[in-house]
């Protein structure tokens, strides 16, 4: 299977400076393919970890004080462009991501998507 690419959503302003910033809209986003889900935003996030990680996907949210861009703590990642189409990510075992070229742990990852049902309908574990 050949990656899928799914757009970070971008508000004007965020992507504006963000772009200026090198992580546009141009080098972000999440790749899934058979095996993996490839995150980025420009050099301030990478991540990549296995498919079978994702033990839950659901709507995401984000409080006025979150902002934009790649930030987190305590393995809680947030990697975003805008306030709409979040979407949360349950990760287990817990994976690594670099944020601005440093090693984080990575448990939990909300993204601003610009299709978020694609993505959740695409890595949302099967259900017996």
């Amino acid at each position: 299977m050949p990656a899928t690419r799914f757009a970070i959503s971008y508000s004007p302003v965020s992507e504006i400076v963000l772009k200026l910033v090198g992580m546009g809209p141009a080098r972000s986003g999440v790749w899934v393919d058979a095996e993996s889900v490839r995150v980025a935003m420009g050099w301030g996030f990478q991540a990549e970890f296995p498919r079978r990680s994702v033990r839950s996907i659901g709507p995401g949210t984000i409080s006025w004080w979150d902002g934009r861009g790649s930030h987190g703590w305590g393995g809680n990642r947030i990697v975003n462009g805008s306030a709409d189409g979040l979407v949360r990510l349950e990760l287990a075992p817990e994976s690594r991501a670099t944020i601005m070229g440093f090693g984080v742990r990575l448990r939990t990852l909300r993204l601003s998507l610009a299709d978020p049902t694609a993505l959740t309908t695409l890595l949302a574990p099967p259900t017996h």
